[in-house]
């Protein structure tokens, strides 16, 4: 597992699954230390993972700095593992509220990203909000599921104030997958192994992002863009995941069927499919009546 030293001194720590040209793969959570991402369903068959832990997560250090926490503040790690990896653009891929991260890198050094992918991600970069509609939306296509009642109230519960995100999380956790077998609940439970809560605020914190001009500059990015959102995911909702390919002059959003927040998790067939043909130069796809073909 190496590690290297970013802007400020802060050591990174990296870690490297595959074989081939580097894909750089940022976590989530926000804050979330790498090791949940895995191989991605098998991604490593086409690409070489990076999986950087962010700083103060996982293998990485912590910063004496506690602002440097701040997501717009770590778009110099991103592109000081550039410059340490020798390469004079990255292919990017992003989880969850690493998408805002993603979309920062992008809209900074458009010059720099080759490829840019983004997987269930946050928007908050961009000014797109995530809606209680969304969510309501998103949970009614459950009903039928045997946790669904539960589940459905403890979200009512936090619709309406009466409970925080943590005291009602064991109940809305199905939610997250596509199905909730043995296989997303041992992703869950390493998801939340991996996660500092505490950073959570602190990667959100006041001045992270300026909306206007992030959609400013990522209307002029050259790099292909791929958006995947999960059919079941509430946050963002395949609308929401909509409106953020439109921002860019070349993307391309795909719906995977039957997937949560986790798309690699539900089918990782299905999900390794749709990213390695859009990594690979001599793969150009089409949709006829909504379906994509290679």
């Amino acid at each position: 597992m190496p590690k290297f030293p970013t802007y400020d001194g802060t050591r990174i720590a990296c870690h490297l699954r595959g074989d081939g040209p580097p894909l750089i793969c940022l976590p989530g959570g926000p804050m979330g230390a790498s090791a949940y991402l895995g191989d991605l369903g098998g991604l490593t068959a086409h690409r070489r993972l990076v999986l950087p832990d962010p700083r103060g997560a996982g293998d990485s250090e912590v910063p004496d700095d506690p602002a440097s926490f701040r997501c717009d503040r770590q778009v110099a790690d991103v592109e000081t593992l550039r410059v340490h990896l020798g390469l004079d653009r990255l292919d990017l891929l992003a989880h969850s509220a690493s998408g805002n991260l993603a979309l920062l890198c992008a809209a900074r050094h458009p010059d720099r990203v080759r490829s840019l992918t983004l997987v269930a991600p946050g928007v908050r970069a961009v000014g797109i909000e995530v809606t209680e509609d969304d969510w309501r939306a998103a949970v009614a296509l459950r009903a039928g599921e045997p946790w669904y009642e539960e589940g459905r109230a403890a979200f009512e519960r936090l619709w309406a104030k009466e409970a925080s995100w943590g005291e009602v999380l064991d109940a809305i956790r199905p939610f997250a997958y596509g199905r909730w077998d043995a296989a997303a609940q041992r992703h869950e439970a390493l998801t939340r192994a991996v996660r500092d809560q505490a950073l959570a605020g602190a990667y959100y914190a006041d001045g992270a992002f300026d909306p206007a001009a992030t959609v400013a500059a990522l209307a002029g990015l050259a790099a292909p863009v791929l958006v995947i959102a999960g059919e079941y995911d509430g946050g963002p909702a395949p609308t929401r995941a909509a409106e953020l390919a439109a921002l860019f002059p070349d993307a391309e959003l795909v719906v995977q069927r039957g997937a949560g927040h986790s798309p690699w998790v539900d089918d990782p067939e299905a999900f390794v499919r749709t990213v390695a043909a859009f990594l690979d130069p001599e793969v150009r796809t089409v949709v006829v009546d909504g379906v994509r073909l290679a």
